[in-house]
């Protein structure tokens, strides 16, 4: 499995590049789908895993791409961050991707 392979666009395939991940994730290879079809998705797995790209590589991925027909279509999500550390650590990876 690749990260082409989970539909994610060409831009967010660059800057996972960019960081370094060769190859999807099981918590990533299963999240990611979910997410670019605008399904809710709440995931666990170990530190370490790959947990925050498997949300944010398909949040992006979504607010990215053009609406159908020019309607604007909107997303919404909620992270919720056990300790402000974390969230930090968050919004550095969403940068990064972003």
């Amino acid at each position: 499995m690749s990260f082409q392979a989970l539909g994610l666009e060409a831009r967010i395939l660059k800057a996972v590049q960019e960081a370094g991940y060769t190859e999807p994730t099981p918590i990533q290879a299963a999240a990611i789908p979910l997410v670019l079809a605008g399904q809710d998705v709440i995931g666990i797995a170990q530190t370490g895993t790959g947990k925050t790209a498997a949300f944010t590589l398909p949040i992006l991925a979504r607010l990215a791409s053009p609406a159908a027909g020019g309607q604007r279509r909107g997303t919404r999500v909620l992270v919720i961050a056990p300790t402000r550390e974390l969230v930090v650590q968050i919004e550095e990876n969403v940068r990064a991707y972003g």
